[in-house]
């Protein structure tokens, strides 16, 4: 092996500092991942890499031997490689792949991610201190015949995006197994927090400790499921949302994907993840490449400031809605299949006088859908249950100055559908038999360009038609067995996936305008591929609003509110059965983007003149809700949650204090409320809208309000009122 170049930099923005080594085996590793520490000199980081190389043990490689962002196995790490595959015949299973270039892009004054036409710098070996941009290494095997174009940004914002793409420079086909990248843990960092869940019950919290051995979470659905990990996240044991250095990731592939934290006896360990492949699901021909996701990296002390990156990320996309969110009404829970003209002329009537913005027609209203078991696939209104087309329907809507959105499923087929009958052969499936059926319904193979024809044409005449400005973009069933027929059955999870965003993309570039909300039974497919499509996700088909406190609280450690549907269901849960009084089920909406999914025409006036309230409200505040940075804690034993959202100025807020179950306390200590500016004095008030929360006994500050400094409310805190389970009350509080 030749001298090996030698590069050490530095990136530091937003709080976060990256130092990247590339040593004598060639391959970037990092040195530190963390909290920004100030001003640094190419000479200081020459100083800082000597005094943290690892010196020799017994019995041990004679290369020194640092975990690289893309690790490789004949370095003698014995943990996860970073690349997987082979040639025909079994060669080039173990590339040794060595950087020849670095180069760097500065982010652009705007702050949004580097194009083509940046200039890129060409760093020689040396040291180098930088800001926010983009770091290329070139790594090659001339052996091997493979090149690697690694990619790290270090956002403005302070999160580090991380991307691989696999070149196959050979004359002969590479089979790709895995190409998995990972960034290093600080060893005292040994507790891991990641999600799970089910249908109704998305995003469930679990904890473990690290130990030696690696703890995988693996996702094989087409779509990240109701169980997604969402976020892979570590710290020393007892984190919280206020306290204690936390690293996260999130890998943004939304077909199937791969996460691990990896703890090696060599006192070693890592974060990191990739794209899941099926077998033979990229075979690169010579000259081809593979582009690995964008695996996000955050940091932060405490899970808010952690979670905060990735919501200032988000903010920061030109496809991100901003705060100026609809209050919208869906009608699936009080129409079902059974779309009645005058049922939903009545509800549009009724919606407008709440001052409801935009109106969504959900599933039953195209060819042959009576139930779900015929339809999908047919993107043409049904003529039986439509005579004079959607038109009546949107013209009471438009006419009325409501938004008009229409449900769709384009990415699924029923077998029972004018396109599966006369086109057999384009749905997805490995074997001569279909995949087992879920919901009635199979996969449409988007891959197949006749297939993605079809679905575009259809959607784009109804876009045409009608002045449609929001599809409910959903996706009922897990993506298995997706072999493409028209491709020899190969594989095609990914490439699947890739093909529905495409066709996002195009529906949206020829209607201006246009939202799309990913949906899939709930919270099936939120990842931060998908956002970069789309401007809302569906949290959960659960709009219990207990259950929702739950998931709204944890799917905001990936996703600003202003991109969750949080929704005002009637009294009695159709997914639980409990029953909830009107303020604590809007209370619990208020702090996403708002809408009603409840049979309006069925209420009383009474819950109407509360509802119009809470609407009115959401209006009024909806700035400030839905860019301000989002706050969370707990009090005293936990039986109390505190979520609050804080202007971006910290010259307003407003918090929820609420009661998930009745605690062995009968108070619950001190409600400290956080994200002030700690020398500006405040005014904390409570403030009902519509009625007050049953049971609520309130401490003697509730009668005229309490004035404080940001300190002292953070750190002396206020006693909080007493409770009834499955309550809430909302705070104000303003400067002075």
């Amino acid at each position: 092996m030749g001298e090996q170049p030698r590069w050490v930099v530095l990136v530091q923005a937003g709080g976060t500092a990256l130092l990247l080594e590339v040593g004598q085996a060639g391959l970037p590793h990092v040195v530190h991942w963390g909290p920004h520490w100030g001003a640094a000199s190419p000479a200081d980081l020459a100083e800082l890499v000597a005094g943290t190389a690892r010196m020799d043990v017994d019995n041990v490689p004679d290369l020194p031997l640092n975990p690289g962002v893309l690790p490789g196995g004949w370095t003698g790490w014995s943990g996860r490689p970073g690349l997987l595959g082979h040639r025909d015949g079994g060669a080039a299973w173990s590339p040794r792949l060595r950087t020849t270039a670095v180069s760097f892009v500065a982010t652009p004054a705007d702050g949004g991610a580097p194009t083509g036409e940046s200039a890129a710098e060409n760093l020689a070996p040396g040291e180098y201190c930088r800001g926010s941009g983009t770091l290329t290494f070139t790594l090659t095997d001339p052996v091997a015949q493979l090149a690697v174009q690694l990619e790290l940004r270090l956002t403005p914002v302070g999160t580090v995006q991380v991307r691989a793409q696999l070149h196959n420079e050979g004359q002969d086909n590479y089979h790709l197994h895995e190409l998995n990248l990972a960034l290093p843990l600080p060893l005292e960092v040994d507790e891991v927090l990641d999600f799970s869940g089910h249908w109704a019950k998305e995003r469930c919290p679990q904890r473990r400790a690290l130990t030696i051995g690696t703890h995988l979470r693996e996702h094989r659905r087409g779509r990240p499921g109701f169980d997604a990990t969402t976020c892979l996240l570590a710290g020393r044991p007892g984190f919280n949302f206020r306290r204690g250095q936390v690293y996260g990731l999130h890998v943004a592939a939304p077909a199937n994907s791969r996460f691990y934290i990896e703890r090696l006896p060599e006192g070693w360990q890592v974060l990191g993840g990739g794209e899941l492949l099926h077998p033979g699901e990229v075979t690169l021909a010579p000259g081809q490449s593979y582009r690995g996701p964008l695996l996000h990296f955050t940091q932060g002390q405490g899970l808010d400031e952690a979670a905060g990156r990735f919501h200032d990320w988000i903010r920061s996309l030109p496809t991100a809605p901003g705060p100026a969110r609809p209050v919208t009404l869906n009608v699936w829970e009080a129409v079902g299949f059974d779309q009645r003209l005058d049922k939903l002329l009545a509800l549009a009537d009724a919606a407008h006088a709440l001052g409801v913005e935009r109106f969504v027609l959900d599933d039953g209203w195209f060819l042959g859908r009576r139930d779900d078991t015929a339809g999908l696939g047919d993107w043409q209104v049904d003529p039986i249950v439509w005579p004079d087309g959607l038109t009546p329907l949107v013209e009471r809507v438009v006419g009325h100055g409501m938004e008009f959105g229409l449900w769709f499923e384009p990415e699924m087929v029923n077998p029972n559908s004018q396109v599966a009958r006369e086109h057999p052969d384009w749905l997805l499936a490995a074997h001569p038999e279909l995949p087992v059926a879920w919901r009635h319904q199979q996969v449409l193979d988007l891959t197949n360009p006749q297939a993605w024809n079809h679905v575009h044409t259809q959607m784009d005449a109804l876009l045409r038609r009608y002045p449609i400005s929001y599809l409910k973009w959903d996706h009922n069933r897990d993506t298995f067995d997706a072999g493409s027929q028209t491709a020899d059955r190969r594989a095609v999870a990914g490439e699947q996936v890739r093909c529905a965003l495409r066709l996002m993309d195009r529906l949206r570039r020829d209607h201006p305008g246009l939202e799309i909300e990913s949906c899939s039974s709930g919270g099936g497919r939120i990842d931060l591929e998908t956002i970069t499509h789309t401007q809302r996700f569906w949290v959960s088909d659960c709009l219990d609003p207990l259950e929702r406190q739950a998931m709204l609280r944890w799917t905001l450690q990936l996703v600003p509110p202003e991109f969750l549907g949080s929704h005002v269901a009637s009294a009695r849960s159709h997914t639980t059965g409990r029953q909830h009084d009107l303020a604590f089920r809007a209370l619990t909406a208020l702090w996403g983007h708002l809408g009603v999914e409840w049979d309006l025409t069925a209420a009383s006036a009474d819950e109407l003149a509360q509802l119009a309230d809470w609407i009115a409200y959401f209006k009024e505040q909806r700035e400030l809700l839905l860019t301000g940075r989002v706050v969370r804690d707990e009090v005293g034993e936990g039986a109390l949650w505190l979520h609050g959202v804080v202007a971006r100025d910290a010259s307003t807020a407003r918090y929820m204090v609420h009661s998930p179950y009745t605690g062995a306390l009968g108070l619950q200590g001190r409600l400290r409320l956080p994200g002030l500016q700690a020398d500006t004095r405040y005014r904390v008030r409570p403030r009902f809208v519509g009625r007050a929360p049953a049971g609520l006994i309130p401490p003697p500050w509730f009668t005229t309000g309490v004035t404080a400094t940001g300190a002292a409310l953070a750190n002396v805190g206020l006693t909080p009122p007493s409770l009834n389970p499955e309550q809430a009350v909302l705070l104000e509080v303003e400067r002075c």
